[in-house]
Formats: C-alpha cells, structure tokens, sequence
C-alpha cells in the first residue's frame, strides 16, 4: 500500500512540476509572440457546430500601437479603472462586489482586465473554484512577466465582443467599417459596453441600457483627461522612493 501512496504521490508531484514549468515557458513566450486561438474560441466554434451554425471565427491580431487608445482608455473606464495600479486583483473592488452579492440577487463581478486577460487565453468558461484558482494564478505569472502594455494588447486582441467576432480589429471593421486604429470615441465606448455580454448585446444596435453605459464610459474618459499613461503609477513610485530617500537622509 506504501508503494502504491509513493507511486502515486511521484507522479502527481512530477505533474505539479511539468504544469509549473510549461505554464511559465507559455507565458514567458506570449509575453512577444502574438496569440491566434484561445480556448474560449475553440469552445464557441464547438457550440456553434452543434446548434447547426456555420462556424464564425473572426480575428485579426494588431499590435497595440494600432489600436485606438479611446478604446484603451475605454475599457478601462468601464472595466478596471484601477488597472494601472493593481498587481493583478482589485480586493477593494471584490470586498464591494462581495458586499452587493449578499444583498443582491443579481451578481456583480470584480475581476479585472489582467484576470479576464488570463482566463481567456489560458483557461475555459466556468465558475468553479478550480478554475478560478488557475485563474489566480496565470494573473499572477502574466503580471509578474507581462508589461501592463502587454496585458492590454493579448486582451483587446482576444477578448470577444459579439458571435464569432474576437479583438478589437475584428470587431471595428464587423460593427463600424473601419480598423481599430480610426474608431471614434462613441465607437469606443460602444464596443467597450457589451463586454460583459458580448452575445446579448450588439454594438451596431444598442438599446437604451447600452446608450446609457456609453455616455457614462465617455464621461469617464473626460474625467481621466481623455489619455491612458501606462507609466503614470511607475512616474509616482519612482517620486515617492525619491521623496522618501530624501527624508531619510535629512534625518
């Protein structure tokens, strides 16, 4: 029976140990190499297949500098405004989600846009507490390797926004015409809104609630003065540590 416990107990640590070190090669390489499938792509394909849809699968990846940075600076308005300061997890936004969902019937999340990043590149559709334990940590591994730039491009490149439409490129030329780098400021806003139910609702058509959320989302952008800095939050770390040498040496 020892020998059996032992066996076992050799080759769940040998598993544990190739996890580990093919989960941190994948994300060491996705923090260049551009991203063309995502489970979650696979998944919908399979769904649409057997519904008897044709299968619809439209993407095209676009380094960040080609995508507008209203949209940048949209999804962050309307997603996670603390994206620039976190290291992955907003607890503060969790602490208020958790306090609405015991009072609540309708659910309100808290997860930002690097755990939303890690989920849909590494992982599938769920809620178990499994899932959101690898969840936890692909967060971790991509903030950790990854640039906050780098978060933001994997995720407007992949992030669905409609049926079989994934990234912000795909879904510019599908609901407005034109590439992601020449979308208006509403156009923004208005793809940025149906990210939390991408296939209730439709960007080319937005109803009242939607018209609502976009005029909130642009107000949000006028407030944040219209640009995202990524290197504000370094800007001010650096300032601080400056400040707080100089206080010590005048001590």
């Amino acid at each position: 029976m020892k020998k059996i416990f032992s066996w076992i107990w050799k080759i769940c640590l040998k598993g544990c140990l190739w996890f580990l070190a093919i989960s941190i090669v994948l994300v060491i390489l996705f923090r260049w190499i551009p991203i063309y499938i995502t489970p979650l792509m696979v998944i919908r394909c399979v769904e649409q297949k057997m519904d008897g849809k044709a299968m619809k699968l439209k993407k095209t990846w676009k380094p960040l500098e080609e995508i507008s940075p209203d949209l940048q600076l949209a999804v962050v308005c309307s997603e996670d405004q603390n994206f620039l300061k976190h290291h992955g997890f907003d607890f503060g936004a969790i602490e208020k989600a958790l306090k609405h969902n015991e009072k609540s019937k309708k659910k309100r999340g808290a997860s930002t846009i690097s755990q939303q990043t890690a989920k849909n590149v590494f992982l599938w559709p769920g809620r178990s507490w499994i899932r959101k334990g690898f969840e936890v940590y692909f967060t971790f591994l991509i903030e950790t390797i990854w640039s906050k730039q780098r978060i933001m491009e994997v995720y407007l490149n992949i992030v669905e926004l409609g049926d079989g439409i994934y990234g912000a490129e795909a879904a510019s030329q599908e609901f407005f015409n034109k590439s992601a780098i020449k979308i208006s400021k509403q156009q923004a806003a208005t793809l940025t809104v149906v990210l939390p139910s991408p296939l209730r609702y439709n960007a080319k058509r937005p109803g009242n609630y939607l018209n609502g959320r976009i005029s909130w989302t642009l107000q949000q952008m006028r407030f944040w003065g219209g640009k995202l800095d990524y290197d504000k939050e370094k800007k001010k770390e650096e300032k601080e540590k400056k400040s707080e040498a100089r206080r010590r040496k005048s001590e």
